[in-house]
């Protein structure tokens, strides 16, 4: 990572075909199983962790909506509890409908059918924070039936793991405190977000004049680029599909490939460089 501020920097230049391996999220099996191959290989990683997750043992709202539609035996079930649930707050927190919900949030994308995407976006953002968490808690209770604390201590790596990462020339990047969509944030609850994000890389001994970010969700922004730039961060990633010219790319608009556009799963890193 250091080498790819440098070159955008002016000051080395990257060879060709350069390769910079990144993972999100800060999963245990990155400690476990990533991080020894690229130790053994001489090889750095860059790791963007979600600090809350780690802190205070919570699952993050992707994680634990994925784990309840993964117990799910049919969709359908959430479905009818979302619309009961939305019609019972609907007052109370003045939200919409659940089909004025649906016909603005349900639109299919690579990876999800219009169903997924919906419950993963009513339970991502749309709904109030404080609906959101009560709803989501309350479905990974009803589906999946283990404590969310002791969930998140074996989901996600601790802060000894991750300094024992530091120490070995891995980077450690910011994704944010409590993992929200930063476009959607007010300029206070970004700075907020950020600096809380800044503090924890702190602790770790992470480098400072070098800390990088990671878009949750990809939710990239002028506003959210101008934040980062403000609090010196140096690059940030995107959630864009794409190899990256870094002769011409913003520093703050980096795309990615993901694992899923490589065989076995897909071919689409074909369609990209």
């Amino acid at each position: 990572m250091e080498d790819v501020i440098r070159h955008k920097e002016g000051k080395i230049a990257l060879p060709h075909n350069a390769l910079l391996l990144t993972f999100d999220d800060g999963y245990a099996e990155h400690f476990n199983h990533v991080y020894p191959v690229l130790k053994e290989m001489g090889i750095q990683g860059s790791f963007f962790v979600p600090a809350k997750a780690i802190l205070e043992h919570t699952l993050l709202d992707v994680n634990k909506i994925h784990f309840i539609l993964a117990s799910l035996a049919n969709t359908a079930d959430i479905l009818q509890d979302l619309k009961f649930d939305i019609e019972k707050n609907k007052l109370k927190h003045q939200l919409k409908s659940f089909d004025e919900y649906y016909a603005e949030l349900a639109v299919a994308n690579r990876f999800d059918n219009k169903d997924i995407i919906f419950i993963k976006r009513i339970l991502q953002h749309a709904l109030p924070e404080v609906v959101r968490n009560e709803l989501s808690s309350k479905y990974f209770e009803k589906y999946v039936g283990i404590a969310e604390r002791t969930f998140a201590k074996e989901l996600y790596m601790n802060t000894w793991q991750l300094k024992q990462m530091v120490r070995d020339g891995m980077h450690i990047g910011c994704h944010g405190y409590d993992h929200y969509w930063w476009d959607k944030l007010d300029n206070g609850a970004l700075h907020a977000e950020i600096s809380k994000s800044k503090d924890f890389l702190q602790s770790l001994g992470c480098d400072m004049t070098n800390w990088t970010a990671c878009y949750p969700y990809g939710s990239s922004s002028q506003d959210v680029i101008d934040e980062l730039e403000k609090q010196g961060c140096k690059l940030a990633f995107t959630t864009e599909v794409d190899i990256v010219d870094i002769e011409t790319a913003s520093p703050f608009l980096l795309p990615r490939l993901d694992t899923n556009d490589f065989p076995p799963k897909s071919q689409n890193y074909k369609q990209h460089g």
